[in-house]
């Protein structure tokens, strides 16, 4: 299985106790969906690798794991900073409207007004604000994701349709408009 099969789940932050416990960071907006995890793959030295999961915790600010054959801090250090990933089949399905972030890497934008645009190049996640990355007219646009912008996504065309607030391109663009009108006045 590649990580292309994947989706990553989170990551092995710090040892936990002296037992091969490890602290897990999880990026995913429902943890508690993770309480019954059998088993996961960890990426080590470029390689998922599964590991069967003998106890998991899920808590507020920090979730515990232990795996079936780590039982002591120094076998646990060895995996500190390792990504846990899962096959992608463990995805709950969405409504035809709704997407993962993963899953549109490489989708084009499709603009309600302006037709094409370009495709997405990454996603980032923030308290305040998602944002989908392109690339368009040799500069990055970010969009917010909201469902005013963001309209639907059509799996089988790799196309991510928006309603492009006007002017959100320009602000992103190098124009000569400003400098011209600013000689007008």
């Amino acid at each position: 299985m590649t990580k292309d099969d994947c989706y990553l789940l989170g990551k092995l932050t710090k040892t936990h106790g002296l037992k091969g416990e490890l602290a897990i960071w999880l990026d995913v907006d429902y943890p508690e969906e993770y309480e019954e995890l059998d088993s996961v793959l960890l990426e080590i030295k470029g390689e998922l690798i599964p590991h069967f999961v003998a106890e998991i915790q899920i808590r507020p600010n920090k979730s515990i794991i232990k795996f079936e054959d780590i039982n002591t801090i120094e076998e646990a250090q060895k995996i500190v900073n390792c990504d846990i990933y899962l096959p992608n089949d463990n995805l709950p399905e969405l409504d035809n409207d709704q997407f993962y972030y993963h899953e549109i890497i490489d989708f084009d934008v499709i603009d309600e007004q302006k037709g094409k645009l370009g495709k997405v190049t990454a996603v980032y996640t923030s308290e305040a604000q998602d944002l989908i990355a392109m690339v368009y007219e040799n500069s990055e646009i970010l969009i917010p994701v909201s469902d005013e912008i963001v309209k639907t996504v059509d799996r089988i065309k790799k196309e991510l349709y928006t309603n492009l607030p006007e002017g959100l391109l320009e602000i992103y663009l190098n124009t000569d408009s400003e400098s011209d009108t600013e000689k007008d006045f």
